[in-house]
């Protein structure tokens, strides 16, 4: 018969001088320790219990070599949220977000909050692809009610998570990255969702800018934000966006596809190319305001960044998705993206938001983003299967694009949580107790 955990420990730790116990103690030091019945494994202070993933899973998921450096850490430590504006409906919905955030039970983390929000929209999304996965054809109206409701829980968590840290006492720079890497992929799906519930892909150069134009100015409202140090938000803004995308879905469920292709007198346009505009007059506005912020507002020396580069520095990344995006699509023998617009638009959507994440990362830590990148290999391998002559069928080197992009999105948030959560001594997903016991010796 094996022994016990319980045993195993206790044998360890009567093998184990007193010096030596206070040593590893005093220094938190790797070291073993039962609490409440559970097996608990320490490592420079942090109980790794906070992990839901066992540690082969753990592993595969989690980069070998660290990602961010003693100092990165450091100045993350010591970063401070920052944010200047409020958007038009932001006083109304304040208040039933302040109602909300009370039902919320103290013990749940505000992490877990977002991330729940993250999944409902991910999933309620993901029901229109499966019906929908040229944006061309009609989905059951259920599915365009099912995305209303996802994308105002995604809204209602979203908001309230902040405030729940600041309620149960928990706030934390791992918060507010959290925060910000789950808008990046939300706004992937979010831009994916209201195409198809509109009926885009009928148009796909229509699409193409409306789903590319929102990941780049979600990026925009992070490169200003390195630039300046401040959040800053506009009288139009998210919560406006996302209300009137959640009029669309209820129009949808509504009208069904009929309404989307019925013309509109005197302009003769069909209906759905009033989202595709409304989405263009929004970049010329948001654009012409980030980029007032990136070009006269830099804090840092002789109007640099915050990390003291150059403000035009971040363009390198978000510039280098959208071109390769825009060749790959035009370049195509097959249409790739006219027939599988849902599967492109998420394989290039997973490296928007992995970049988009190393921005944050780059302006809480005052550091410089380096363009090389694993995110880039999924993309690179269609640009080259194209270069040489689609001699692999580009719908399968697609699909491996996607999957790659997608891996590589996960390791590089589920190391960087990691690293942080370990530095600042908290859990991701749980909220640590003010007082907790200590292991036994």
């Amino acid at each position: 018969m094996l022994p016990s955990t319980r045993s195993l420990l206790a044998r360890r730790h009567e093998a184990t001088p007193k010096k030596e116990r206070k040593r590893k103690k005093k220094t938190g030091e790797f070291s073993n320790g039962w609490r409440g019945g559970v097996a608990v494994v320490r490592e420079r202070g942090v109980d790794s219990s906070c992990w839901f993933a066992p540690g082969a899973l753990r592993r595969m998921f989690e980069l070998p070599a660290p990602i961010l450096s003693r100092h990165q850490l450091k100045r993350l430590e010591e970063h401070r949220y920052s944010s200047s504006g409020r958007s038009l409906l932001e006083p109304v919905m304040q208040r039933y977000w302040e109602w909300l955030v009370r039902r919320m039970p103290p013990w749940i983390a505000p992490n877990l909050i977002t991330i729940v929000g993250l999944a409902t929209n991910i999933f309620t999304t993901l029901v229109l692809v499966y019906y929908c996965p040229t944006a061309t054809e009609q989905a059951p109206l259920w599915a365009y009610l099912l995305c209303a409701v996802g994308l105002f829980v995604y809204q209602s968590l979203d908001a309230i998570d902040g405030k729940q840290a600041r309620r149960t006492n928990s706030s934390s720079p791992l918060g507010e990255l959290f925060d910000h890497g789950c808008d990046s992929l939300s706004t992937v799906f979010v831009v994916l969702g209201i195409s198809i519930a509109v009926q885009l892909g009928s148009h796909p150069d229509w699409m193409f800018f409306c789903c590319f134009s929102g990941m780049f100015m979600f990026y925009c409202a992070h490169w200003q934000t390195y630039v300046s140090g401040t959040l800053r938000f506009g009288i139009i803004d998210v919560t406006e966006v996302q209300i009137f995308i959640i009029l669309l879905y209820l129009l949808a469920a509504v009208g069904g596809s009929a309404l989307w292709q019925s013309p509109i007198p005197v302009i003769n346009i069909q209906m759905k190319i009033i989202p595709a505009l409304c989405t263009f007059i929004a970049v010329v506005f948001s654009c012409t305001n980030y980029f007032r912020v990136i070009f006269t507002g830099g804090v840092g020396k002789n109007g640099s960044t915050i990390a003291g580069t150059s403000v035009l520095s971040p363009v390198l990344h978000i510039g280098s998705v959208i071109v390769l995006a825009m060749m790959i699509y035009k370049k195509s023998t097959v249409q790739l993206f006219q027939k599988h617009p849902c599967l492109y638009i998420l394989a290039f959507g997973f490296v928007s938001a992995k970049i988009t994440n190393k921005l944050v990362v780059a302006h809480m830590t005052k550091s410089e983003m380096h363009l090389h990148d694993a995110a880039f290999l999924g993309p690179g391998l269609l640009f080259l299967d194209q270069y040489f002559n689609s001699f692999i069928d580009e719908y399968l080197v697609l699909w491996i694009s996607l999957i790659l992009s997608l891996f590589d999105l996960v390791r590089y948030c589920v190391s960087v949580c990691n690293e942080i959560a370990s530095h600042l001594h908290i859990c991701v997903f749980k909220i640590k107790p003010q007082s907790t016991a200590e292991a036994v010796e």
